[in-house]
């Protein structure tokens, strides 16, 4: 690592004024940054600790919208988001132990991996980014590999899902990272069905709009028979081709729609 100043607000106001200095870099749960400076790949002058700030915590409902604050761990997700059962399943099978009682709901959103489970879910249900600025929605939040809507300094401080009538996420995990290779995050609204892909895409998280309009009409694994994402764009690596990642989209959503029923 390189050196750097250490600061630990207790207000996210407070913490936006320490990210508005020069080089300065907000810390979450640490499971992505941490590493990165580690290996010397991130050199910020400050880092701005949110792990005290205990208005970014916590669960709540709001009618038929779970609300949780950016700073709660998947760990806590996974025992307090029993009102959204898909959701609560996705966060308990977050890398292990560890990673899931210290990486928090909006540091995964805000880094956006494209192999993160959590950009999946938020797609998926429609849900609402809350910053310390402003409200952004989940179809304009994730713009592409490790890219969002932020703007420098911003701070997510909480998101707001949508409960639906059914859902459910199923990963094909890489079994080292607990990654998602492919992740299909299924979720039935009164006014439709709605499926976002991980893990995927070289784009990053994305919703397969085919499914969804095949699935809207007919919530069943049968309904999206011959239907196929196109390879081209799909991540090819040495745990799988883009033409495999492509198939397995389609048999990831096959069992969240019959696991979700």
């Amino acid at each position: 690592m390189y050196n750097f100043e250490f600061v630990k607000p207790t207000t996210v106001a407070d913490a936006v004024a320490a990210l508005a200095e020069e080089d300065a870099q907000a810390l979450g749960g640490g499971q992505t940054l941490i590493p990165t400076l580690k290996q010397r790949l991130a050199a910020p002058s400050k880092l701005v600790s949110l792990a005290g700030i205990a208005e970014m915590k916590g669960i709540s409902q709001e009618g038929d919208v779970l609300v949780i604050g950016g700073g709660t761990t998947h760990g806590a997700v996974a025992e307090g988001a029993g009102a959204y059962p898909g959701l609560a399943a996705l966060a308990a099978r977050i890398g292990d132990p560890a990673v899931r009682n210290r990486g928090t709901i909006g540091g995964s959103i805000a880094n956006n991996d494209p192999s993160a489970c959590y950009p999946a879910a938020a797609l998926g249900s429609g849900a609402t980014i809350v910053t310390n600025a402003r409200e952004i929605a989940a179809d304009d939040f994730f713009l592409g590999m490790f890219t969002t809507a932020l703007d420098e300094g911003e701070i997510v401080t909480g998101v707001k899902f949508p409960i639906p009538q059914a859902s459910n996420y199923q990963k094909f995990e890489q079994p080292a990272s607990h990654f998602a290779m492919v992740g299909v995050f299924v979720a039935r609204f009164a006014d439709g069905v709605r499926v976002a892909v991980t893990g995927a895409s070289e784009e990053g998280v994305f919703r397969w709009t085919e499914a969804e309009e095949k699935l809207s009409a007919n919530f069943s694994a049968d309904a999206i028979d011959g239907l196929s994402v196109p390879a081209d764009g799909m991540i090819g690596d040495l745990h799988g081709t883009k033409e495999y990642r492509a198939h397995l989209v389609g048999v990831m959503t096959k069992r969240a729609v019959k696991a979700a029923q």
